[in-house]
């Protein structure tokens, strides 16, 4: 539980660790993410002298690793977009959000069957967005980019069915020339922050590979020792956090309108995670009657 915890409350304060890296744009912040979150995964994959998990990696997980890779580039990049732009509250939206899009894609993808109060959350979900699109004179698209780019991410990484760590290798291994070529075409027309800036600057730009990794780390060692419920529970941590610093913090507007569409968000939130733990205690009731 403290480690997953952690893990949330990290991401959840992301949206003050990024601005610390301007001047520097989103687009050579996600190029140093990547790169340096590559370095800092190696590292642990050596002091765990983690390497089997080549052997079984094979075509299929490579595509579909490179997929994920694709998706949570257009993830990190849109959040450190938002976050530097002062739009923290709606990347916080889009994580509220995010839940209600994974059980839309279980619907899509594996032609699951919603129960009456989930079709209740998606349908009010749904409508949030609707009143936050009037609220923003346009589709809240940086909440939307971020909750879907996250859910195939999540769903590209269930058909992967690997751990995190290794995961991310790949991942990152996919992304970084890219990443390397970009920061050298910056650095080429005298447009790059990385090494301009002081040590400081820089030092902070590298550590976004740690920033990246360590949280990763925490929620693996909580993935595999909580109950699902529980973790589902502190996914809400991360959003809450955001958006309290985008409101609190960087002080960014809430008009009444906005306040409307947000509450929403929280009642389908509400409503489809007390579906879930009530379907869950019913589940269980037969298993211990069959144990008893």
């Amino acid at each position: 539980m403290v480690c997953g915890v952690a893990a949330y409350v990290m991401w959840g304060l992301f949206p003050l660790y990024w601005p610390l890296l301007k001047p520097a744009g989103a687009g050579e912040i996600l190029a140093h993410r990547i790169m340096w979150s590559l370095v800092a995964v190696v590292a642990v994959l050596a002091v765990r002298r983690s390497r089997g998990w080549l052997r079984t990696l094979g075509w299929r997980r490579g595509v579909l690793l490179t997929l994920a890779a694709l998706a949570i580039s257009v993830n990190w990049g849109t959040y450190i977009y938002a976050v530097n732009s002062g739009h923290t509250i709606e990347s916080a939206l889009g994580y509220f959000i995010n839940p209600l899009i994974t059980v839309v894609f279980g619907v899509l993808v594996f032609r699951e069957r919603l129960r009456p109060w989930q079709w209740a959350a998606v349908g009010t979900g749904a409508a949030a967005v609707v009143v936050l699109t009037v609220d923003y004179g346009r589709p809240p698209w940086i909440a939307l980019v971020l909750a879907f780019a996250f859910g195939v991410y999540g769903l590209l990484k269930k058909f992967a069915d690997m751990p995190s760590a290794e995961s991310l290798a790949v991942e990152t291994a996919v992304t970084f020339l890219p990443a390397l070529a970009f920061v050298l075409v910056l650095e080429g027309r005298g447009e790059a922050a990385f090494g301009h800036h002081g040590v400081g600057h820089a030092a902070l730009l590298a550590a976004a590979g740690i920033v990246t990794a360590v949280p990763l780390m925490l929620f693996n060692a909580a993935a595999v020792r909580l109950p699902l419920s529980a973790l589902g529970m502190l996914q809400y941590l991360a959003p809450v956090l955001q958006f309290a610093i985008g409101l609190l913090v960087q002080h960014e507007e809430m008009p009444p309108s906005r306040w409307a569409g947000f509450l929403l968000v929280w009642v389908a939130l509400v409503t489809l995670t007390w579906d879930g733990l009530r379907a869950g205690r019913r589940e269980a009731v037969p298993e211990t009657a069959l144990r008893g």
